[in-house]
């Protein structure tokens, strides 16, 4: 439907420069004529891409937590969790102190 669109603007600015050169009001109203129904059909064709396309919102399967591409979302605070424990166990791998490895 897009292409129609671009095919009709194209004819459109052709009628305009008829129009321009040879003076003419019928080609000057053709162009109007052919631009607005460019117009409206790329309003038309906006309108139903829009509906076609589901929202972000809109759960996809029963449950809101799965997206549409199969990934599972997970809470902050699961995710904060499992930080502080890799920090705490990796601490004692890594020195312990930041001036250098403990020496007790």
């Amino acid at each position: 439907m897009l292409v129609v669109t671009l095919v009709l603007a194209g004819v459109g600015f052709a009628l305009l420069i008829v129009a321009l050169t040879t003076g003419s009001l019928i080609w000057a109203w053709a162009c109007i004529a052919i631009c607005v129904a460019g117009a409206v059909l790329l309003l038309v064709s906006a309108l139903t891409s829009r509906k076609a396309v589901p929202s972000l919102d809109d759960p996809v399967s029963g449950s809101g937590a799965s997206s549409s591409y199969g990934r599972v979302e997970s809470s902050s605070d699961s995710s904060t969790d499992d930080a502080a424990t890799a920090n705490d166990d990796n601490q004692g791998n890594h020195g312990g102190s930041p001036g250098g490895p403990d020496k007790s």
